[in-house]
């Protein structure tokens, strides 16, 4: 690489008391006083005779020899004279930038730091073309997702570093993670069949994306991608009686001891051999109280427990949807749970999906898929006091699903409540503006490779701009996120927008 062809010159490295070091170095910025040459967070590089030094700006410092003694300031100040009228002040101040090394890029690889950069090196933009490869980005193939932060590149991780080993995505309320979400959904919907192709199922708490149902190809810019959204209301779901067993059932109540659910597995073989065409919950209970084999007090038990079931309307002889029909390739099913308040209904449809998308997938039976958990905290709480149907299937999923490729991306605004389980299973995670210390504290612990500055600055995100940590980049990476290519009418935005349609 020739002089001529380097990069933008950001500053020269200068020594410290504490460097330059193998992983810290220093420098000290050009341009004038008022100028914005480098910015917190900006990946920066200096080309040596054995690679590319690549390195992160931690904090910039600015100084001025004039300003460094308030005493003499606050003289000046006193005699109502200003020091820039009386010293060349602006000539003396400048920026210093700590620059933490991420790694050394030699011979088209990433090399772990062993040396320390010289005083006098000269500090430069980092090349797109190498920072795109450090970052193990996919420029062609990948999904497009927005830029990276105070750079001219953009963000588009692979399929397979992004999804193939879980994503969680963490963030306050308000703060852009259903956007993303958005955004995401769109990428998927608009791949093209010979880059391979996910299912994805929606678990969608508050409608936010039925709105993809009215998407067109066109819509999207995609004029050549198929594909098909399924909206499958939570009212209308039905799930198969038959197919549930004893455990199964077990596990949707509460305190079901080991010998009712042996009597009820002897119930439902008896019923599977006879009724072959299918049956109800209220059929299993008719069966039971004429059963005279089981005790006064366990049929009692046992049939409240089914009846509470058979009242919230979920439980039929037939199977809808059929989860083999709506998991396809390029296919999005939002299974949206909005007609419901009641939050046991909700787990009973989650805690049935989780279950037959990772049977169906062992099995071969339906194509690698991606399912999408908004309010996963819901579904999988840390705390074992809360009623948590679905949270041992999740769990499942999260230690299993990878080798199927049975995938996760679980949404939350309250990682402290989300399960560590689940949460360390998710090798990848793009975390949003969170203030919470105890959610920040619960992040820092869960979160491998996130550094205690990738941390502080959690807190300063802006709305739509996110930390990707994990195996998706090499290092923790601050990405902006792009503007969706179709935005939903028919949305309220905010309070006033509200108040105004309802004063109409």
């Amino acid at each position: 690489m020739t002089e001529g062809s380097l990069s933008t010159r950001l500053g020269t490295v200068v020594s410290t008391d504490s460097g330059p070091n193998v992983m810290e170095f220093s420098f000290v910025l050009e341009g004038g006083p008022r100028e914005i040459v480098a910015r917190r967070g900006e990946f920066v590089s200096i080309v040596t005779d054995v690679g590319t030094v690549i390195a992160r700006v931690q904090d910039l410092v600015r100084t001025n020899r004039y300003y460094q003694h308030a005493e003499a300031v606050r003289e000046y100040q006193s005699r109502g004279e200003p020091l820039r009228s009386i010293f060349p002040t602006d000539r003396w101040q400048y920026t210093v930038a700590k620059a933490r090394v991420l790694g050394l890029w030699s011979n088209n690889r990433t090399v772990r730091p062993y040396f320390a950069v010289s005083p006098g090196a000269v500090v430069r933009r980092v090349d797109e073309e190498i920072l795109a490869s450090f970052l193990k980005l996919d420029l062609e193939e990948g999904l497009h997702l927005g830029q990276l932060a105070y750079q001219n590149l953009e963000f588009a991780p692979s399929l397979d570093r992004l999804l193939s080993k879980h994503l969680a995505i963490l963030a306050m309320s308000g703060a852009g993670k259903s956007y993303f979400v958005s955004v995401l959904l769109e990428e998927l919907l608009s791949r093209h069949k010979e880059r391979g192709r996910l299912a994805v199922v929606v678990v969608d708490v508050h409608g936010e994306y039925t709105y993809l149902k009215d998407i067109t190809s066109d819509a999207l810019g995609f004029h050549k991608a198929k594909f098909e959204v399924e909206h499958i209301r939570a009212s209308h779901f039905q799930i198969p009686v038959q197919m549930l067993s004893a455990e199964a059932m077990g596990a949707l109540v509460s305190d079901m001891s080991s010998i009712q659910i042996r009597d009820l597995r002897r119930v439902l073989s008896f019923m599977q051999n006879t009724l072959k065409e299918g049956y109800t919950l209220s059929d299993i209970v008719e069966y039971l109280q004429n059963d005279e084999k089981i005790s006064r007090n366990t049929r009692e038990a046992l049939s409240g427990w089914l009846i509470n079931l058979d009242e919230t309307g979920l439980f039929g002889k037939e199977a809808v949807p059929s989860i083999r029909n709506i998991v396809k390739p390029g296919k999005i099913a939002l299974v949206d749970l909005s007609d419901f308040i009641s939050l046991k209904k909700k787990q009973i449809i989650v805690s049935y999906l989780a279950s037959e998308l990772l049977h169906l997938r062992r099995r071969e039976a339906i194509p690698p898929f991606l399912l999408v958990l908004e309010e996963a905290h819901q579904f999988c709480p840390e705390s074992r006091h809360e009623l948590a149907l679905p949270k041992s299937r999740i769990e499942t999923i999260a230690r299993e699903g990878r080798k199927f490729y049975a995938l996760l991306c679980l949404i939350s605004q309250r990682p402290v409540k989300l399960s560590t389980t689940v949460l360390s299973q998710c090798s990848n995670q793009a975390i949003f503006r969170c203030t919470n210390p105890y959610d920040l504290d619960h992040i820092g612990k869960s979160s491998e490779g996130i550094d205690r500055s990738s941390l502080d600055t959690i807190t300063t995100l802006e709305i739509g701009e996110a930390l990707f940590v994990g195996e998706t980049v090499s290092v923790p990476t601050f990405v902006k996120i792009r503007p969706r290519k179709y935005e939903p009418t028919g949305f309220i935005k905010g309070l006033s927008e509200a108040v105004k349609k309802a004063d109409r």
